[in-house]
């Protein structure tokens, strides 16, 4: 049976660690509103640029930029973002768990798969079951710029430029509210030809000035890059999100914890102050 010196002892110990999870969710509170306006403020970019792109890419051909060469799929690459940090509940599974899940269906559509990832969990994840990364990168989820997206974006590039793989997936969070995430699984190359309706672009017969080459040689690895940017700050939104739901909830369940241990240790107290009444009212007859 546990001692008050025990209890006691528990309870300082759950006191701090509900300060300590308090305090994690401020500087997580902090971290995510400047995560937050960054996406919000990319995201509007980020839609356009792929759905003007998207309607151009109709208009052309597909020699006329190499990242819009639709070929038969063969080798197909999944590129999973992930964070470097736990403590956030189950963001990370929950994506690891989804990308998995799309990786084995591609795998038993007979294609070849190639996986990159962006973050520690990924890496460390996908080693303990011996699968092979590509490439990854780690030490970028709460720092992000848009230089680290220019350093991925080229090597997935340079992967589909010379036909290493076929079509590129990113798998991530897209951030929904502090409370919900969604997992996206999207097509990241080839820029796929969309069709016209309301909210798009019609085709029409453009003229290009200085040239269609030369425009699309620009614009369509820069949607590239910016693609790859809202998925690392979409990403990052939603693991700080996660992160101040997880360690409120930590503080909550530390709060109830203490108010348990509490009323353990009033009660454990009754009843030693009881016993030692008892002992001198009996010690006290004993004299008569």
């Amino acid at each position: 049976m546990a001692t008050l010196r025990d209890i006691k002892r528990r309870i300082k110990a759950v006191q701090s660690t509900s300060k300590i999870t308090k305090a994690m969710k401020m500087v997580a509170a902090a971290k995510f509103r400047k995560a937050q306006q960054r996406m919000f403020e990319l995201r509007p970019y980020a839609e356009r640029m792929n759905i003007i792109l998207s309607s151009l890419a109709g208009s052309v051909e597909g020699e006329t930029h190499p990242l819009l060469a639709v070929r038969p799929r063969k080798n197909v690459e999944v590129f999973v973002v992930t964070s470097d940090r736990g403590l956030c509940g189950a963001f990370n599974n929950n994506i690891l768990k989804a990308a998995s899940v799309h990786i084995a269906e591609l795998r038993a559509e007979g294609f070849n798969v190639t996986i990159s990832a962006v973050g520690r969990k990924a890496k460390d994840y996908f080693k303990r079951r011996n699968v092979e990364l590509r490439n990854s990168w780690t030490g970028i989820s709460g720092k992000i710029s848009y230089a680290n997206a220019q350093e991925i974006a080229a090597d997935i590039i340079e992967s589909y430029t010379n036909e290493t793989v076929d079509e590129v997936i990113v798998v991530y969070n897209e951030f929904k509210s502090v409370v919900a995430q969604k997992i996206a699984i999207a097509r990241l190359l080839p820029l796929a030809p969309i069709a016209a309706a309301d909210d798009v672009l019609p085709v029409f017969n453009f003229i290009y000035e200085p040239s269609k080459e030369e425009i699309f040689s620009r614009l369509v690895p820069k949607n590239v890059e910016i693609q790859i940017f809202r998925a690392l700050l979409e990403s990052q939104a939603s693991e700080e999100a996660a992160r101040m739901s997880a360690m409120e909830n930590a503080t909550k369940s530390a709060n109830e914890m203490i108010e348990r241990l509490s009323l353990q240790y009033n009660k454990a107290r009754q009843a030693t102050i009881t016993r030692e009444l008892m002992d001198i009212v009996g010690g006290a007859e004993a004299l008569k």
